[in-house]
């Protein structure tokens, strides 16, 4: 047994050896210590909102605070530092004031200057940032940055699935990467794939470029996932493009439907060093794409608040999980209509749980009473007043979480027979977690409502069935009929619209 287990280990140490050796022989070092920094700005605007994303909407991370962040840990395996600046989140929501965007800008640039020079950045962006008087947010960030760095620095940023691209992006990037799975499970791979390229071009010399061909189409996130055709089918082997010489990185992205602005549709991105080669690339996965458009549908059988409601009473099966999809946090959506409270009290359904209610002053109102007690409030329309009313319900409060922070606060009521999430603040309440940490159990309702679009994998699985209301909200998934101002001519607006793929060559190339 001990010997057995000598030569296991030994075994083990000899290939460990082995693979530093080759690692040593192969991998050459850096010629000197790079300086590269990290920083971003990531939020989801739907420009359809009418509530705005102010300062204290982000989560700002600032220095050390960057790479002590779980989701920043990844950078530790990297043989080189990674200077930190100001990485900023406000999440999904509406379009962010323009002094907050203006403030975090003029920071992160401020602690950018304090590092040069630098060799490169990595910009943790998501890529569908729409601000108050301004068209392509990002590209005015990439462009500010350029400006800072110099043109000889390598800038590479990882993206949403769900992000914008356009030309004044292209031109101010040297590499980009997005996600490739919707809902999305890769976020370390991705961000690793921008810091890999990154690294990678540092250590050899390397000047990639970019090449972007636009697709002149609009669709929602959740015709769009990656769990069934045709979107699995395209996503499923842009990895095996990236083995081609010449190539760093292929990324193909949905874009953001919901903001109404001109580079606002799906697009092919192809990261690399042989423009011609890239350029192939993207015209040949732009086209397949475009071939593809009037083949996504939504994944589950979708109606209106009302039709779903009467599928979920005649089902024999529970619980049902509907999605109130036009006003899903997660998307851009207010997370404050009253809509579906208002059928499911019109229908006299009981026995449902309403999850994701954003109403601080209904919150408010239950710590104030203590669990226990029965309260006359309003529930919704705090947010947008316009798009939702507010309902007066008397509610027995069930539990309070314990939080320190009262912006934190969550509150779980139960009134005529419907139990219902309150929160002082928008959050997701889209994973079976979110509820059992309130004492929720999903599986003992006959109906539950969750504002939220395709399912949280820990969701799915509970949801016998799961059907989709196409709901009115920030982000109405009746995609057609959305207001269309400001778009290039897109389908499915324009339903006859004639394409062929034009890639556009990064002006980043001429500089090598």
């Amino acid at each position: 047994m001990q010997r057995r287990s000598f030569l296991k280990t030994s075994s083990f140490a000899a290939l460990a050896a082995s693979a530093g050796i080759a690692r040593a022989q192969i991998v050459p070092p850096f010629k000197r210590e790079p300086r590269i920094a990290i920083g971003g700005i990531a939020s989801e605007c739907s420009s359809y909102s009418r509530i705005r994303a102010r300062l204290e909407n982000f989560n700002i991370l600032r220095g050390d605070e960057i790479l002590n962040d779980e989701r920043f840990t990844f950078l530790k395996r990297y043989d080189v530092p990674f200077l930190p600046t100001l990485v900023a989140n406000a999440g999904s929501g509406g379009p962010i004031a323009r002094d907050a965007y203006d403030t975090l800008k003029t920071e992160y640039l401020g602690r950018l200057r304090a590092l040069l020079p630098l060799d490169g950045v990595y910009l943790s962006m998501h890529g569908a940032m729409y601000v108050e008087g301004m068209n392509d947010a990002e590209g005015d960030w990439y462009e500010a940055t350029r400006q800072v760095v110099g043109p000889d620095c390598i800038l590479s940023a990882s993206y949403d699935l769900h992000g914008n691209i356009s030309q004044r992006i292209v031109d101010n990037l040297d590499a980009i990467t997005a996600y490739r799975t919707a809902p999305h499970v890769d976020r370390v791979e991705n961000t690793m794939r921008a810091t890999d390229m990154l690294t990678h071009c540092l250590r050899y010399g390397i000047r990639p470029g970019i090449v972007w061909a636009t697709i002149p189409v609009g669709l929602a996130g959740e015709q769009s996932s990656t769990e069934w055709d045709p979107g699995r089918r395209l996503w499923s082997d842009l990895s095996e493009y990236n083995r081609q010489a010449g190539v760093l990185d292929v990324s193909q992205l949905v874009g953001y439907v919901w903001a109404d602005e001109p580079r606002s549709a799906a697009s092919v991105v192809v990261t690399g060093t042989d423009p011609a080669l890239q350029a192939r690339i993207a015209a040949e996965l732009a086209k397949r794409y475009w071939d593809a458009r009037a083949a996504f549908k939504f994944g589950s059988p979708t109606g209106t608040i009302e039709e779903t409601i009467a599928m979920a009473v005649a089902a024999k099966t529970q619980p049902v999980v509907i999605s109130d999809s036009g006003d899903n946090p997660g998307g851009g959506g207010n997370a404050d209509q009253s809509l579906f409270l208002q059928a499911i009290q019109k229908a006299g359904v009981k026995n449902v749980l309403i999850g994701g209610m954003t109403d601080k002053p209904a919150t408010d109102a239950c710590y104030a009473a203590g669990v226990g007690k029965t309260i006359a409030i309003t529930v919704g329309g705090t947010l947008d007043p316009v798009e939702s009313s507010p309902v007066r319900v008397n509610a027995t409060v069930r539990y309070l979480a314990p939080v320190t922070d009262s912006k934190e606060r969550e509150a779980v009521i139960e009134f005529d027979g419907i139990t219902m999430t309150l929160s002082s603040k928008r959050r997701a309440y889209h994973a079976a977690e979110a509820f059992r940490a309130l004492k929720l159990e999903p599986t003992a309702f006959k109906i539950v409502v969750l504002k939220c679009g395709y399912l949280n994998p820990t969701m799915k699985p509970l949801a016998n069935p799961h059907l989709m209301a196409l709901s009115p909200g920030a982000i109405d998934q009746d995609i057609p009929n959305i207001a269309n101002k400001h778009r290039v001519p897109t389908y499915p607006w324009v339903k006859e619209l004639q394409y062929s793929p034009r890639p556009y060559r990064s002006t980043r190339f001429a500089r090598t």
